[in-house]
């Protein structure tokens, strides 16, 4: 049976003249320089007839394929040229991320008592410090690992089929609001103040993270079919949080028919409407509105639930983030409340899997940090050194942000290796490819490969960069690839490359997207079969 891809890696903005980058998972050459070696095997016909489709002739195909311990390459096509990478990136700014910080590091969100106590009441300020955590519990399961679907909710108006975790988004909240009560504290008579001064959101980094991030920075809108056609379809929307308000008027129509759900918002983003049809006896569909004021929203919802705590705040809790009256420190301020996140390899693993945009960008700032910088930009000089260290020719990678989505971005199959075989030869190596998506099993390739011989031996980041040919009336594929290893027999693996640059599809139709999602697929598929029967 052929894999067939989910791209839920891409935000398929068919329409449009802005192309979308999206994450998908690169791997190739090693530390090593490729050995001299002789003439590669014959490429398995299977692959040959992909690369010559006709829907291909104006593209480009790379290929490459290395044993990471000899440095023996066994395929090789382009080895040495640039390629959009989309979501491939995401190896090198989680690689370096995980490096820089540790794959044990815990973000530990404070809660500081700013003024003095009298009894039960402070008289003062509550000041929540943001940390760069990218779930604040919202996804933390009760082992302390993290939760993550097939097709994650930050994609959910651009791909079909997203869904959500079942953890509830402020989870975090709830816990640092119940420590503040039994810290002895029942009334604020003063302020809940959020303080963002990590670091400075970046507008060049898209999306643009902040440190304080609930739920992604969204709010979650499903909508559930009614009865029969014509009734009015059920929604449920979460976080709920003051001042926002969701309300819908979608219809239900004739089992069978495509839902068509639109969303719109105020200025602001607290008032949120959804419009359109969704189909009887069809599955819930999820849409997501973005949160415009991180800050605010984050200073609501911890007054909101220190008042589910049982704890008093004499401020209004609809308003903006009063961060002038944050002190210039917390030197002798208690802190009366601690949220500590699960391991930054647990976030890497969300990352990889869902290609999750927001966290690969959150990894640069997250860099930046360590330099005592505030300045997101200033994250990319403590990748480079990464880089150099971990023997990647980072002249062979071009990146402007974390995630692979700017139009900057490009690398060699080779330097995708090279970060690749360094994580081979580190402690944390089976860590770190089992945080990449696994060909029929979950992530991006959860549904490809059910039953062929490569389940479960190919591990791969997937990546995607697409954009609306208004000219033609189709989709300009500027990327699909996919990198990582190939298991060639237990416990041994090969690092690959496989992906094709400048396709498109044969209309505006998203399936032709995800066709040539399927043939890259394939070809990974193939690659491992052969290496394999090699062994």
């Amino acid at each position: 049976m052929s894999p067939s891809v989910p791209r839920r890696t891409a935000r398929r903005r068919i329409a449009g003249t802005v192309g979308v980058l999206l994450a998908v998972g690169v791997v190739i050459t090693g530390l090593v320089q490729a050995a001299p070696s002789s003439a590669p095997p014959t490429l398995d016909p299977r692959i040959t007839s992909i690369l010559r489709k006709p829907e291909y002739r104006h593209a480009q195909w790379g290929l490459f394929q290395q044993n990471p311990e000899t440095g023996k390459v066994t395929q090789s096509r382009y080895a040495d040229q640039f390629f959009i990478p989309g979501s491939t990136a995401k190896l090198f700014s989680v690689s370096g991320t995980w490096h820089t910080l540790g794959g044990g590091h815990r973000f530990v969100t404070p809660v500081y008592a700013v003024g003095q106590r009298r009894g039960a009441t402070l008289r003062g300020d509550l000041d929540l410090v943001a940390q760069g955590d990218l779930t604040l519990g919202g996804r933390t399961r009760k082992d302390g690992t993290v939760a993550y679907t097939a097709i994650d909710h930050t994609y959910a108006n651009d791909v079909p089929g997203a869904t959500l975790t079942p953890q509830d988004p402020l989870a975090g909240l709830h816990q640092l609001a119940q420590q503040v009560r039994k810290s002895g504290i029942r009334r604020v008579d003063g302020d809940v103040v959020l303080d963002a001064r990590l670091f400075r959101p970046d507008p060049a980094l898209v999306p643009s993270p902040t440190p304080l991030i609930i739920n992604d920075n969204l709010i979650d809108l499903l909508t559930s079919p009614g009865a029969r056609a014509g009734a009015p379809a059920g929604l449920q929307w979460r976080p709920k949080v003051a001042p926002y308000h969701v309300t819908s008027s979608v219809r239900t129509v004739a089992a069978g028919k495509p839902a068509d759900i639109t969303v719109s918002s105020s200025a602001d983003g607290t008032h949120i409407r959804l419009t359109g049809t969704i189909a009887a006896g069809s599955a819930p569909v999820l849409r997501v509105s973005a949160v415009k004021d991180p800050n605010a929203f984050g200073r609501t919802a911890m007054i909101e639930a220190l008042k589910r705590a049982g704890v008093e705040v004499r401020a209004k809790a609809i308003g903006p983030n009063p961060s002038g009256q944050l002190p210039k420190s917390y030197q002798g301020a208690p802190a009366v409340a601690r949220y500590t996140s699960p391991t930054y390899a647990q976030y890497a693993k969300l990352i990889l899997k869902v290609s999750h945009n927001l966290g690969a960008n959150l990894g640069i700032c997250l860099m930046a940090t360590t330099t005592g910088s505030t300045n997101c930009e200033d994250g990319f000089p403590v990748l480079a050194r990464f880089l150099e260290q971990a023997r990647v020719d980072r002249k062979a990678v071009q990146l402007a942000d974390g995630r692979g989505g700017n139009p900057a971005d490009r690398t060699t199959p080779r330097a995708l290796a090279q970060i690749l075989t360094y994580w081979q030869h580190t402690p944390d190596a089976l860590r770190f490819r089992m945080s990449l998506p696994i060909l029929g099993v979950d992530g991006t390739l959860a549904d490809s490969c059910h039953s062929c011989p490569s389940r479960g031996k190919v591990f791969a980041k997937t990546g995607t960069a697409a954009g609306g040919d208004t000219l033609n009336d189709r989709v300009a594929v500027g990327a699909e690839t996919a990198a990582g290893y190939l298991e060639t027999r237990p416990g041994r693996f090969e690092v690959f490359f496989t992906g094709v640059n400048g396709a498109s599809t044969p209309d505006a139709d998203i399936n032709g997207v995800l066709a040539i999602g399927n043939d890259v697929a394939d070809v990974a598929a193939r690659l491992q079969q052969q290496a394999s029967a090699r062994h």
